[in-house]
């Protein structure tokens, strides 16, 4: 007896979901984990306030670039959410008319959990090289590390790697320098030395 056909996903999957649920669909599959926890959050969050400010808003920086947190992005078939993704202003004419893009971000950024990992660091990327995306950033709280790349024609060049509070200054933001310990502000405070 044949196997059934197996059953691709469809945005109908997606909208399904629980609001607490976020969904993707990777190479036909729908994938789901919950909604981000705190440390995760804050990491995204303090991230766009670093980059925003000088690229975003043009103070103290070039500006030039549109950041949007979690966007829902429609490249081909698939549907994948990253924690931040960053378009050149010039490459967004024109707001979206769907709650998602169809225009692949310059930049993206997945704060890495136990739950995502795998498909962030595996499929996503594929995805992500394939759609024209130039640099991936990959931050993981549980290591307080950051990872940075760059798009090449045979996929992604690891162009540096931070850690703990190490100064950050990395493609595609070379103009700004900001130390990595601000991606972790549910650390408890350093107390000073006496």
């Amino acid at each position: 007896m044949a196997d059934p056909a197996e059953k691709h996903a469809s945005y109908a999957d997606i909208e399904a979901l629980p609001p607490n649920v976020v969904g993707e669909i990777i190479f036909g599959s729908l994938v789901t984990h919950p909604r981000p926890v705190q440390w995760h959050g804050a990491a995204a969050g303090a991230l766009n306030v670093a980059l925003g400010a000088p690229y975003q808003f043009g103070s103290g920086g070039p500006g030039g670039w549109v950041f949007i947190p979690e966007p829902e992005l429609h490249l081909g078939p698939h549907v994948i959410v990253p924690d931040l993704g960053g378009w050149l202003r010039e490459r967004m004419t024109e707001p979206p008319s769907k709650g998602w893009h169809e225009v692949a971000p310059d930049w993206v950024c997945e704060i890495l959990s136990p739950g995502t990992e795998r498909h962030d660091k595996g499929a996503k990327r594929t995805i992500y090289a394939t759609y024209g995306v130039n640099h991936l950033w990959q931050v993981d709280p549980r290591l307080k590390s950051l990872e940075v790349f760059r798009r090449q024609d045979n996929g992604w060049l690891l162009t540096g790697t931070f850690f703990e509070n190490d100064d950050v200054n990395a493609e595609p933001f070379t103009e700004l320098t900001f130390p990595l310990g601000r991606l972790w502000p549910l650390d408890p405070p350093s107390t000073p030395a006496t």
